[in-house]
């Protein structure tokens, strides 16, 4: 029997390996239950563009990303949009389900053609109740990433605007990235907004140190694809 994620995907989704009922999250479950986990799952197809969820939508569920890439990203009072953060397949989102906040800090927004795999808040409460190691498993996990947030503060302290960008640019080829014989290949745009805020840096420094590194041989810029050709993640 075909696997059902694939059957709704279609073939210009890339899926990831990793099924929702043996992600990190349940790797203590009992193989049983690993199934009927699987089979309960919810399932959705969402076109590049759309959103998964927005910013003050309920925090209802939370989602594995099968296929596909989401940015998440919030607006401030002054109405101006950030770039927070860029999950691939394999990662979650929707964590604040988590919380009791009761809605989504951020929007998530699809960079392609996406296909996500989740559960709602009520399934989780359940599970939990069933296996207590799953919610220490989350623990886990959420501090792994707050580990992760602060290393991208530490980029900030680098001095030089080139420097910044690109380490940024580094981190974020080195997790989304695709190696080829150029190098590692971005594949998805990045604007100088987002890039910005990643770098704590103006547009306008950007776009210089941008034509710095290019000049340099550091990235080439081929299309909408950006290259790093001294990086290898092979």
């Amino acid at each position: 029997m075909s696997c059902l994620c694939q059957e709704i995907a279609g073939p210009d989704i890339e899926l990831a390996p990793v099924c929702i009922g043996n992600h990190w999250i349940f790797q203590n479950l009992a193989p049983e239950d690993v199934e009927a986990l699987s089979l309960e799952a919810l399932r959705k197809k969402t076109a590049k563009g759309d959103s998964l969820f927005l910013q003050g939508d309920p925090a209802d569920d939370m989602f594995l990303i099968k296929g596909g890439r989401i940015k998440l990203s919030k607006v401030l009072e002054d109405g101006t949009e950030i770039m927070l953060d860029i999950r691939k397949a394999g990662d979650f989102v929707g964590e604040n389900m988590f919380s009791e906040e009761g809605v989504y800090p951020v929007s998530a927004i699809c960079l392609e053609d996406t296909l996500t795999c989740g559960f709602s808040r009520k399934q989780f409460e359940e599970m939990v109740l069933q296996h207590p190691k799953v919610g220490l498993q989350i623990i886990k996990t959420l501090s792994e990433r707050i580990s992760n947030l602060t290393d991208r503060v530490g980029s900030l302290a680098v001095a030089n605007i080139e420097d910044r960008l690109y380490r940024v640019l580094s981190n974020v080829a080195r997790e989304h990235g695709t190696q080829s014989p150029k190098g590692v290949v971005i594949q998805f745009p990045l604007t100088h907004e987002d890039l910005g805020f990643l770098t704590g840096a103006h547009r306008v420094s950007i776009t210089r140190a941008m034509k710095t590194l290019k000049e340099t041989g550091k990235i080439i810029l081929e299309g909408r694809h950006l290259i790093l050709p001294t990086l290898n993640i092979a």
